[in-house]
C-alpha cells in the first residue's frame, strides 16, 4: 500500500492517491521534478475548509509517505493558494510559491506605501527555495505591531538570496535561505494583521503536521518490512504493537480535526496545537522505535531509510516541542478545562 488513509475512502481517491506517491517517488529529492510535482498536483488539490479537508491532508501524508522533499516542496505551495483562495485572490497556477512568515533577531522586512503601490525593504530568514520558487507570500511589518502578508515576484531584481549556510543532513536539496528585498514592488494579500487570524492559520499548521505523519508512516513501514524478513520474537512484536497504537492515535487525531475544520466549529487554534504536538510526538516515538528495533545497519547501508530518517527528523523540528505544549496549557488556562 503507497496511500495514507485517515478513514474510508473510496476506490478513485485511493487510486489517485497511488498515483501521487508514485510520482512523487519518482521526483525524489530532485527539487526540479518536486517543483513539477507540485505544480501538476497543486491545480486539482482540495482546499482546506472546502468540506475535503481529510482528503487534502491524506494528499499531503500520502507525499510525506513517499518522500519527504518531495512533501516540503509540495506543502507550501498549496498552503500559498489556498491563503489566496481564502483572500479573494487567485494563484498562477503555472508559479510555484512559498510561504515565508518566519522572523528572526536583528532583521525585519518592512512595507511602505509608493503610490499605488507597496514597496518592501529589509531581510527575510528561513526562506526554503527562494533561490529557485516563482512567487512568495511574505509578512511584511506595516508599523510598529502589525504585519500584513504581501505577494511578491522573487524574479525581482531587487532580491537577493544569501544561500550559503545551509548545513543541515536531512531535507539536504531544500535549503532554508535569507532574502534581502530592496524596494520591492509587493500586492497586499489580506488586511493587517489577516494572515494571523484567519482559521486558514491554524488549518495550515496542520496540513503540515499531516506531511510528518506520512513520514512517520513510511518508516513504520520500512520497520515492519525489515521485521518480516526474521522470525518475529516478542521484542519485535512489541515494537509492531507500539508502532500501531501511535499510527492508529495519529491517524484519528487528523481524521477528527480534519472534520473539525470543515463543519466550522470549537477553538480551531486548540485543536491546531493539539494536532501538531500529538502529530510530532508520534513521529519522534516511531523515529525513537525505528532505531531501537533495526539499531545501526540501515542507517549505514540503506540509503532510502538513512535519508528517510534524516529528512523527518528536521522537519519535526518545525514543531515548538515542549514550549507548544506550554502554549496549549495556557490556551486551557485560560478557561474552563475542557476535560
Amino acid at each position: 500500500m503507497t496511500a495514507v488513509v485517515l478513514g474510508e475512502t473510496d476506490a478513485a481517491w485511493l487510486s489517485h492517491l497511488d498515483d501521487v506517491a508514485a510520482r512523487a517517488s519518482a521526483a525524489g529529492d530532485n527539487i526540479d521534478a518536486c517543483l513539477h510535482f507540485a505544480r501538476e498536483v497543486g491545480s486539482s488539490a482540495p482546499l482546506p475548509g472546502s468540506g475535503r479537508t481529510r482528503e487534502l491532508w491524506e494528499l499531503l501524508a500520502t507525499a510525506g509517505a513517499a518522500d519527504l522533499t518531495c512533501a516540503r516542496v509540495l506543502e507550501p505551495h498549496l498552503d500559498a493558494l489556498a491563503i489566496l483562495d481564502q483572500a479573494g485572490l487567485h494563484g498562477e497556477e503555472s508559479s510555484t510559491w512559498g510561504v515565508y512568515a518566519a522572523e528572526g533577531p536583528g532583521v525585519a522586512v518592512t512595507a511602505r506605501a509608493s503610490g499605488d503601490a507597496s514597496l518592501l525593504d529589509g531581510t527575510k530568514p528561513w526562506c526554503s527555495l527562494a533561490g529557485v520558487l516563482d512567487r512568495a507570500l511574505i509578512t511584511a511589518h506595516t508599523g510598529k505591531r502589525s504585519r500584513r502578508l504581501f505577494s511578491v515576484d522573487l524574479r525581482n531584481p531587487g532580491i537577493a538570496v544569501d544561500s550559503g549556510g545551509w548545513f543541515a543532513r536531512g531535507l539536504t536539496n531544500v535549503q532554508s535561505e535569507s532574502v534581502t528585498l530592496a524596494a520591492v514592488p509587493a500586492t497586499p494579500v489580506g488586511d493587517d494583521e489577516w494572515y494571523l487570524r484567519r482559521p486558514g492559520f491554524a488549518w495550515g499548521g496542520m496540513g503540515v503536521a499531516a506531511v510528518w505523519f506520512g513520514g512517520a508512516v513510511a518508516l513504520a513501514r520500512s520497520v515492519a518490512e525489515k521485521l518480516s524478513r526474521r522470525e518475529l520474537d516478542q521484542i519485535g512484536a512489541l515494537q509492531l504493537g507500539r508502532l500501531d497504537l501511535l499510527l492508529h492515535a495519529g491517524r484519528t487525531v487528523l481524521s477528527a480535526a480534519a472534520a473539525h475544520v470543515d463543519s466550522g466549529g470549537g477553538d480551531i487554534e486548540i485543536e491546531a496545537q493539539r494536532v501538531r504536538s500529538t502529530v510530532a510526538h508520534i513521529a519522534e516515538e516511531v523515529l525513537t522505535i525505528a532505531g531501537h528495533t533495526l539499531g545501526p545497519a540501515p542507517l549505514a547501508l540503506d540509503d532510502v531509510h538513512a535519508r528517510r530518517v534524516a529528512d523527518l527528523t528536521l522537519y519535526v523540528r518545525q514543531d515548538h516541542a515542549e514550549r507548544d505544549v506550554a502554549r496549549l496549557g495556557t490556551l486551557i488556562g485560560s478557561g474552563e478545562a475542557p476535560w
